[in-house]
């Protein structure tokens, strides 16, 4: 099992960014993909036709969002925290997955950087 922190630097508030991370219209517009999210602590979600499931455990409006993400025949949960804080370009977000399986570690960092924040990023520069 692996941990990733990284950081990113988004041109948009944290309010912004927190909308279009847990409003399902909203994630279809920056990811191409039908979404089901709630900010309902214990919901299921799903994005990417299923590519990411998983439970929300705790949202803390325009500042945390914290996720449990399923990996097949995982004991340990996944933990996704998102941390959004005002910055002079516009906010910069923290990212903590921690319990990531060794064989996923790579697709993971990836699709956090290209698919995920990547896509979000150039969803607000446009």
């Amino acid at each position: 099992m692996k941990d990733l922190k990284k950081y990113y630097s988004i041109p948009a508030t944290p309010d912004e960014i927190y909308l279009a991370l847990t409003t399902p219209a909203t994630i279809e517009l920056w990811t191409g993909e039908a979404a089901e999210m709630s900010t309902e602590p214990d919901s299921e979600f799903s994005m990417w036709e299923g590519s990411i499931v998983g439970k929300n455990l705790e949202f803390e409006t325009g500042k945390k969002i914290v996720q449990q993400w399923y990996f097949d025949g995982q004991d340990e949960p996944s933990i996704v925290t998102i941390k959004l804080h005002a910055d002079k370009g516009g906010s910069s977000v923290e990212l903590r997955h921690t319990n990531i399986p060794d064989a996923d570690f790579a697709d993971i960092a990836e699709g956090w950087n290209n698919a995920y924040f990547g896509a979000l990023t150039e969803f607000f520069e446009d």
